[in-house]
């Protein structure tokens, strides 16, 4: 009987709570959006390029939507566990979170199942940011352009060795997909972090890398490492100097880093339009503009159809690749999140 009682106490304790979600998302209907605070989830740890892209917009976005945007910031597997928290909240406006290269395009790629899928399980407000990548060599390596240094690979195949801060790293897959570009072969040398990777490329153990332009811009006015080339499609506004992979023979190649927002799927058009209206104000807003650009990044900002497809092409262009180059790793795969079947909206 005591087993029946609390089996019992259970089911109703569960249609109550049923009852309640039901009631708030109905009265939230009828109310302007939004009625209180919003979850931002930023799927890595603090101090990072996306916490910073967050704590910069976030704000402001806050500012103009009349509610505090409360930063989530929620790491583990390479962004898996964050963004399974994203896929798998209300879509009631109350939980955004910022999506990334890896999360949406190379940890899917390399692991298959990460407990979301990056197209169904969201919908895309606006892509934020940009970042392009520098191919930086050693000055043993002899070669100053991308046609010298193709030149020399194909001299010495495999026998280049360049380094990475792991496997499916933007880095890594940037090498891979030059490499098949230009025809030729590398050595991959891959590290656990990208700062160990510019020490031993700048200590000579290592002679190629692509990586960002502030962890290698002091090495290179110092002369110990040299600049060939940018990794998107146009040139750097901060390093006019630095040719592009694109013009320098490889026409469409472009391997950028870049971060948007995203919301749990079949979010309501209203909350869709408000949220990618107020996040394109506060992005392009002059202080956030400069804040970004100060370090690397280039304000995209695109209507919600623009980012969805950009995510699209994203994640065709990086699975083929993988693919082709057979690169698997339980890295990323984490377990799903043990989510109970009826979630009322978060609460800050």
């Amino acid at each position: 009987m005591a087993i029946l009682y609390k089996q019992l106490l259970q089911i109703v304790t569960a249609m109550a709570v049923a009852l309640s979600c039901h009631a708030s998302s109905q009265d939230s209907a009828t109310l302007p959006y939004p009625q209180r605070s919003i979850r931002f989830v930023v799927p890595f740890s603090p101090g990072g390029s996306s916490d910073t892209i967050a704590r910069i917009i976030g704000p402001v976005a806050g500012e103009g939507l009349g509610q505090t945007i409360v930063l989530d910031n929620r790491s583990g597997g390479n962004g898996v566990l964050g963004t399974q928290k994203i896929a798998h909240a209300m879509p009631d406006g109350y939980t955004i979170g910022l999506a990334y290269i890896a999360t949406i395009a190379i940890n899917p790629a390399i692991s298959g199942d990460v407990g979301y899928n990056p197209l169904q399980d969201f919908t895309a407000i606006t892509q934020l940011t940009a970042s392009a990548n520098v191919l930086v060599i050693h000055p043993a390596v002899n070669a100053s352009t991308i046609k010298e240094l193709v030149a020399l690979a194909k001299s010495k195949p495999g026998q280049l060795n360049y380094s990475s801060g792991g496997v499916g790293t933007i880095g890594h897959l940037s090498a891979e997909l030059l490499q098949q570009a230009a025809g030729i072969k590398f050595n991959h040398i891959a590290y656990k972090g990208s700062g160990q990777a510019v020490i031993d490329l700048v200590g000579g153990h290592v002679g190629i890398m692509f990586g960002g332009l502030a962890a290698v811009s002091g090495h290179a006015k110092n002369g110990k490492l040299k600049l060939i080339a940018v990794t998107g499609k146009e040139r750097m506004p901060i390093a006019p100097e630095i040719p592009t992979i694109h013009e320098s023979g490889y026409p469409g190649f472009e391997a950028v880093g870049w971060f948007g927002l995203i919301a749990p799927a079949k979010l309501p058009k209203p909350i869709l339009q408000r949220l990618h209206g107020e996040t394109i104000k506060a992005a392009r807003q002059a202080e956030s503009h400069k804040k970004l650009t100060a370090i690397g990044f280039d304000i995209v900002t695109n209507s919600p159809g623009e980012f969805h497809h950009y995510m699209q092409s994203e994640i065709h262009k990086w699975q083929k690749l993988v693919k082709q180059l057979q690169i698997k790793s339980s890295l990323y795969t984490l377990p799903k999140l043990d989510l109970p079947p009826i979630q009322c909206p978060l609460t800050a």
